[in-house]
């Protein structure tokens, strides 16, 4: 490979077993490696067989790049809905949702550029230029401490996650390395996206800038979320009756398992039993 190659690539999997999907099969997909020689290319491919590649070995803060990905499905749909055609007036015949003129009498087919119904949604696109706002580190142990504090910065120095309060909808908890990025992404929550490299060279200022983030909300977004933590939250809202609930069920539950360990009582021996005497009848 090192004689007569001239482009190297290396097979990648996902690590399904980090998220708590129902998908237990890998994504697989075949990656370029770029820089360098040949030789270093194979070298590297080597060195990392068989090893997980972090998503800060790869991406870092500012950087400018793609990402590939499905859209989400809408099924069938007519034109009003697919390409955004103005409806017909209200009294038009036989419905209103529709293209009035389909083409010419010649040439005698309708063209492609005619607005038609079918298939919304489920395209494969790429979306360029998305700035990474932040390589962010998982749950992780530090010095034999759990680290939770990936959300604070410079100006918030509450301790919080990244996960807002009650997860992320349709989602759940982050406990991985993770990305923040400028910007929407294609597709559902869990579906798999690539991210790429920019193949443009970036000169504008927006694309150059440093970005320091001062507030990373994490209120919650099932509804008008008020509170960043748990904490503030319990602090303003005082005990409440579902707290005292759970309170008392784990009392319960912790009584019942010390009785289940606590050692039995020895049974004290039982007095032999006396043999009865046969009454004979006279």
């Amino acid at each position: 490979m090192k004689k007569y190659c001239k482009v190297i690539r290396v097979i990648a999997h996902t690590q399904m077993r980090l998220l708590r999907k129902r998908q237990k099969k890998a994504h697989i997909m075949e990656v370029q490696v770029n820089g360098g020689t040949v030789a270093e290319k194979v070298d590297w491919a080597r060195a990392h067989l068989e090893k997980p590649v972090p998503v800060k070995d790869v991406f870092t803060q500012d950087e400018m790049i793609d990402v590939i990905g499905v859209t989400k499905g809408k099924g069938f749909k007519g034109v009003t809905s697919r390409w955004h055609t103005k409806k017909l007036p209200r009294k038009t015949h036989k419905g209103l949702r529709k293209v009035a003129c389909i083409g010419a009498w010649h040439p005698s087919r309708v063209q492609f550029t005619v607005a038609r119904a079918g298939q919304k949604g489920y395209h494969h696109r790429t979306e360029i230029n998305k700035k990474i706002y932040r390589v962010g580190e998982g749950i992780h142990m530090k010095n034999g401490k759990l680290v939770k504090n990936n959300a604070s910065t410079e100006y918030d120095l509450t301790e919080k996650t990244i996960t807002p309060l009650g997860g992320f909808p349709h989602y759940g908890i982050v406990k991985s390395d993770f990305l923040m990025l400028k910007g929407c992404v294609m597709g559902p929550r869990k579906r798999n996206i690539t991210l790429r490299k920019s193949l443009m060279i970036h000169t504008k200022r927006a694309s150059l800038e440093k970005i320091n983030l001062k507030f990373i909300d994490t209120s919650s977004k099932f509804g008008h979320g008020r509170f960043q933590t748990r904490a503030e939250k319990a602090a303003f809202m005082g005990p409440l009756k579902k707290d005292k609930v759970r309170r008392a069920a784990r009392a319960v539950a912790a009584a019942a398992k010390a009785a289940k360990k606590a050692p039995k009582a020895p049974k004290t021996p039982k007095a032999p039993k006396t043999p009865k005497k046969a009454v004979t009848a006279k």
